[in-house]
């Protein structure tokens, strides 16, 4: 987590991955400060970066801890990942076992936070011990905890001092993967060893590179309707399939190009917004 996090606030590629440099907030609430920055000075040579924060302690869901994130992210609007590390300390105190219900709600309300804000928010869990015939219901507690979950990333060794891991990474919006990973006893940091298959990256899409190519620095900021979009933009497509491919992508749109889409209704049809926003270096 630690290593996930410093890349993002870095904005350094991970994996052959590129990252959307932000703001991170990692709750690292089993551990305490020293501990932190003795591993990140171990890690990378520094003690921490200007956009990466620790916490060792938070506030419970649903006593406290929304209000905490939510004054966090008013703060640095720029925040692309929050990491909670681990779920079990966020939880309400009530017993070992939780319902599917319970689980499910307890997801819903941090994907709530997420998708409020545009930002990722990865919550750490433990596994069970006892093998599973699908890897991911080797989870703790029940179904529900994936069932809210846009996905997962499952890491594992077959023995505990071992050097070599597994990531295995289910999601919605993409494809399944599993990735070898080597770890550096010296700086513990996780390197890619193999992908299992290519690592998956979205194609690209035109329409998306013609709004961008529309919508530049020197003119920042387009309005008008759809039919005249389609006809700035000279793409052989309709006006309407236009709209609904640009309401599809808008987070795509302002995570690889900077552009913020919206759309409105007024008393003389549909009218598009386009306005491109600075992006960190």
């Amino acid at each position: 987590m630690a290593q996930l996090a410093y890349h993002i606030s870095m904005g350094q590629v991970l994996w052959n991955y590129e990252v959307q440099k932000g703001t991170v907030l990692y709750l690292a609430l089993e551990d305490d400060y020293q501990r932190l920055q003795e591993r990140m000075f171990r890690m990378f040579g520094v003690e921490g970066t200007d956009n990466l924060h620790f916490a060792v302690y938070a506030k419970q869901i649903g006593n406290g801890l929304d209000e905490q994130l939510e004054k966090f992210v008013r703060e640095h609007p720029d925040t692309k990942l929050i990491i909670i590390d681990t779920l079990q300390k966020i939880r309400e105190a009530g017993g070992e076992a939780y319902s599917y219900a319970n689980d499910y709600e307890i997801v819903g309300q941090m994907k709530k936070l997420a998708d409020r804000h545009g930002v990722c928010l990865l919550l750490v869990h433990h596994t069970r011990k006892q093998p599973a015939g699908d890897k991911f219901e080797m989870i703790s507690g029940t179904t529900g905890l994936l069932g809210c979950a846009d996905g997962a990333l499952l890491l594992q060794k077959e023995n505990r001092t071992d050097l070599s891991a597994t990531l295995d990474i289910v999601g919605r919006d993409q494809p399944d993967q599993r990735l070898y990973l080597q770890r550096d006893k010296e700086r513990l940091i996780w390197t890619l060893d193999h992908a299992e298959t290519e690592l998956w990256k979205e194609p690209p899409d035109p329409v998306l590179d013609s709004v961008s190519q529309l919508v530049t620095a020197e003119k920042p900021v387009w309005y008008g309707s759809p039919t005249e979009l389609v006809a700035a933009l000279d793409l052989d497509i309709k006006p309407n399939v236009l709209t609904l491919r640009l309401n599809v992508n808008a987070g795509r749109l302002m995570q690889e190009h900077g552009i913020h889409y919206e759309s409105s209704r007024t008393h003389f049809g549909r009218f598009i917004n386009l306005t491109r926003t600075p992006i960190e270096a």
